[in-house]
């Protein structure tokens, strides 16, 4: 658990309209999105439901900015990554910030795989896509061989296979992170070694 870690959470706590996302996402992953209301996320937090409604005025909202506010990160890296030359240092750059935002936004995928036909609904699940295909284009090389872009595109997954199938197996978060982490940045420089041949 890192100072950054600590500081976010202190951040995060602090302030209401994240501590309203929080709870609403403890009370999703304890009873289910469908079966939450409204009332339930105030009288866990001890507001008023009008306090509550300052905020947010639907559960759909709550997720929505969740996805936003926990999504920017990716979005950030995909700004800076598009700037960037096709080097290895930067693909494997791409692939520590990618893990560590995923790392950061891990409530939120696991409300997404739990509750597949809300995301559909709401279209979270539209906008990741295109997030996830602006990323791929950022780590392949057009020009290189087919096997080695789906190697690029395989670190990127390796990380999520990292998060969800992993999730119950032992070994605390950060170990299992950094193991899997090493296994994408192996894909990518075993990619870029194998276009340095073709060319």
């Amino acid at each position: 658990m890192g100072v950054t870690m600590d500081g976010t959470k202190q951040q995060r706590r602090g302030n209401t309209r994240q501590r309203i996302q929080d709870v609403a996402l403890e009370l999703f992953a304890e009873q289910g999105y469908e079966k939450t209301s409204l009332r339930e996320i105030a009288e866990r937090l001890d507001v008023t439901k009008a306090a509550l409604y300052y905020h947010f005025k639907t559960k759909e909202e709550i997720i929505v900015s969740l996805f936003e506010d926990l999504t920017k990160p990716i979005q950030d890296l995909i700004d800076w990554g598009q700037g960037q030359p096709h080097t290895l240092e930067t693909k494997q750059e791409i692939v520590r910030r990618y893990s560590r935002a995923l790392a950061g936004a891990e409530p939120l995928f696991r409300f997404m795989q739990e509750n597949q036909a809300t995301v559909r609904e709401l279209r979270i699940g539209d906008s990741f896509k295109d997030k996830m295909r602006d990323l791929r284009d950022i780590v392949i090389d057009p020009e290189a061989a087919l096997v080695e872009q789906v190697r690029c595109v395989s670190a990127l997954f390796t990380l999520h296979a990292g998060m969800f199938v992993m999730q119950d197996l032992e070994g605390d978060f950060e170990k299992r992170r950094e193991a899997v982490l090493e296994v994408a940045l192996d894909l990518v420089r075993q990619a870029h070694e194998g276009a340095r041949r073709e060319s």
